[in-house]
This record gives structure tokens, sequence and C-alpha cells, in this order.
């Protein structure tokens, strides 16, 4: 579909006009930081954000969810519950495209999870390229996630005056046609602005790893014994903020919540990290990653190579929000450099 351009005077109205028919989230301010949150104002829409707290992930697999409802007697009645309103993502990032993209192939792939894919398909995405990287902290040039575009249905590309729309998906142009009629078909200079923007970025953005990432399951394997992990491990806390800020973790605990009459409960599922020392623990007290250094060592493998190996694609985007958040300063690029320098 060919590419529109839309003026930055005529944005907020194209934002209000979403919000008049469904809820819109996009990034806002919250103190110094930025995070993810449904738009009461078109005011409080942060374009210029570097990257937030938390992903939206949040909106296609929520933090805390109710998955069925049952009552207990003579018979259980169960009632499932999924909770799937329209929204429209606004002003995502290529990184978390990439992550929504893979927890797509995850949820909603052979073994569909039926809550997800509901959200999922409620979920219009606009992507917001980045034309600088964020902060110190990023290496999606590297994971190959910068260019990433698959699973937006609209992505914007700023060039100061005006957005340049690229149209990924019949129901991207649907939005795009319903809420504003101001976007017009890209012309010449249009396309030269997007392309000096394009040599802007190659500019700005520098790859940290010596390696290209398809070796990275191979460089992993190679250091599984090695003291490494151990090394690293001393230092890490076990606090699960790793996991918890990182856009394709998708490892959940069920627990059924029981009423106080005991006559009925719920069902919910929240998001789990294999951080925590439990999360590996069994029936009869058994522990399969009891030490830091283990349970470290399997998070990074996960990123780097089972989850390729398992769905065709890298568990990690190279966002950087689990650097940021570490107590410990643990850096997922130091750990790739030290284990590859190893060998």
């Amino acid at each position: 579909m060919l590419p529109r351009v839309l003026s930055k005077k005529d944005f907020a109205p194209f934002v209000q006009a979403l919000m008049g028919g469904t809820s819109v989230v996009g990034p806002v301010a919250k103190e110094n930081k930025f995070v993810f949150a449904e738009l009461d104002s078109v005011a409080d829409l942060r374009m210029d954000y570097p990257i937030t707290l938390l992903s939206p992930k949040k909106y296609v697999f929520p933090q805390v969810e109710a998955l069925l409802r049952y009552k207990m007697g003579d018979t259980v009645q169960l009632e499932p519950v999924v909770e799937a309103p329209p929204r429209v993502m606004l002003g995502v990032h290529p990184c978390d495209i990439a992550a929504i993209w893979l927890l797509d192939t995850i949820f909603a792939g052979k073994q569909t999870d039926p809550n997800y894919a509901a959200r999922r398909s409620q979920a219009v995405i606009i992507g917001l390229d980045c034309n600088k990287p964020c902060d110190e902290y990023q290496f999606c040039l590297d994971m190959g996630s910068l260019p990433h575009r698959q699973g937006a249905d609209l992505f914007l590309t700023d060039l100061g005056d005006r957005y340049f729309v690229e149209v990924l998906t019949p129901r991207g142009k649907e939005v795009l046609d319903r809420a504003t009629r101001a976007a017009q078909p890209a012309a010449g200079p249009d396309l030269a602005a997007r392309q000096d923007v394009e040599e802007q970025k190659a500019r700005a953005f520098h790859r940290k790893l010596p390696f290209d990432v398809k070796y990275l399951p191979e460089i992993l394997d190679e250091s599984y014994d090695s003291l490494i992990w151990e090394a690293i491990g001393r230092r890490c806390f076990s606090c699960g903020s790793c996991n918890l800020t990182c856009p394709t973790c998708y490892c959940f605990d069920v627990q059924d919540v029981v009423g106080l009459s005991l006559g009925e409960a719920t069902r919910v599922r929240r998001w789990d990290s294999c951080q925590l020392v439990d999360f590996a623990e069994v029936a009869g007290g058994e522990n399969f990653r009891k030490r830091r250094s283990d349970r470290l060592r399997h998070r990074f493998f996960r990123k780097g190579k089972y989850i390729l190996e398992d769905y065709g694609r890298m568990g990690c985007v190279g966002c950087g929000r689990c650097d940021r958040v570490c107590v410990a300063k643990i850096s997922s690029v130091e750990t790739y450099n030290q284990i590859a320098g190893s060998r």
C-alpha cells in the first residue's frame, strides 16, 4: 500500500479522532520516566519519548488477568473470562513491535491462547521509528529489531514538520482513512526526506557486539560450563526485575483465588520470573535451578538460544530494559561479549 504523509498540525486531530471511537494507549511522562498509559488528552501524548519503563506487551498479555470463574456446589459451573476491548497502541517503537510479533508466534501460533488471541485481534498497532538511540543501554541494531515493521498496522517516521506514514495492513488503512482526511500520498520530497532520516540513523546507531547474532546460539552453547556464569551470578539478587521489564518474557503462574464462602473462585494468571528462587521448584522440594548462576544462565540461554530454536526468532530485541533496571548493573551486552571473548 502506498505511503502517506501527515502534517504535525493534523496529527493531534487524528489522535483525537482515534480517541473518540476506542481506547488509545500511548507514551506519557511519569515524573522523569515514560510509560504506556491510556490517553485522557492528546496533550499527554509524548511522541518524543526515548523508551518506556514497561513495554506495551501488558495490553495484550496483562500482568494479572482472570482466565475463568467457577462456582462449586452439587455441580461445578465454569465461566471462561476473556476481556478484549478494542484498543489502539500508538507510538510503539520497533523493538516493542518485534517483541509483540514474537508473542504472536508463541501465543497465537499452533497452540492458540484464546485470551491473548482475542486481545491481539482487537489491537491496532501504530509504530513510531527511532531516529536516534534511546540511550546507552540499547543494542537493537545488533539484535535486528531496529528496522522491524511486521506486526504493526501503521508505522510513522518523524520528518520534522510531518510524519511519513507507512500503511502496512488493510486494517491500518481503514483506521487512517476513518480518523483523518488530511493524510496525503507521499511525494518525491517526502521519500527523499525519509531517506535522509535513514542515512542519519545509520550514522547514529552503532553495533555493540563483535559478532553476528546468528552465531549467538553456538557461542552460548560453548559457554554452558563457563565460570563466567558463576562470577556474574554472584552479583545477581534474583529480584526478577529483568524478566518483569522484558518485552518478550512470557512465563506465567496460575493460581486459584477462592472466595471466603469457599463456594466460588477465580483462576488467575500472573507474570512470573525464572530468576526467582522457587520458579523451578517442584513437588518434594527439588529445585532444578537452585543456584543464582544457573537461573541467570538460563535467562541468557532463553533469550539467545532456546526461543530461537523453538520459534525461529531471537528472544531478545535489544531494548536494554533489563540492563536499565538491574540493581546489580549486570549488562547483557557485556555478558555476551565476555562469553564470546572466552571461547
